[in-house]
């Protein structure tokens, strides 16, 4: 990434965007060596870039399409809060699941993101895999 600052509100917005069609790779630039993703149980905690990623992309191989839509968003220094509507296309169906993500950046990096959602809901949707 170039040597430009962005707010974090953008860092976050560009993080979501690369994940719509699953752009790891270039997602994974806007992740602090040692970010801490943490979602509700049984899902839990991973740390670092691979472990975003080792969580991430087993959970969406069945997507065929996915839409992370921005309801509202609030930022206070370094802290991102998004509500969120994430859409996942699967082969047969829309399944819909509001979030509510709180991230911390730091030089342009995620250095910290906890998703909060009823894990339940989406679970029950999930294909099994």
């Amino acid at each position: 990434m170039p040597n430009q600052t962005l707010a974090p509100v953008d860092t976050v917005r560009n993080f979501m965007k690369l994940m719509e069609p699953l752009n790891y790779y270039e997602a994974e630039k806007l992740l602090s060596s040692d970010v801490e993703y943490i979602n509700p149980p049984p899902i839990g905690t991973v740390r670092g870039p691979a472990g975003v990623r080792a969580l991430l992309e087993p959970f969406f191989s069945p997507t065929i399409e996915n839409e992370f839509r921005i309801l509202r968003w609030a930022a206070n220094g370094p802290v991102v809060t998004l509500e969120r509507l994430d859409r996942h296309r699967l082969k047969d169906r829309w399944v819909e699941l509001p979030v509510t993500g709180v991230y911390e950046v730091h030089d342009n990096r995620i250095t910290h993101w906890r998703d909060y959602f009823d894990a339940a809901t989406i679970l029950s949707q999930w294909p099994a895999g």
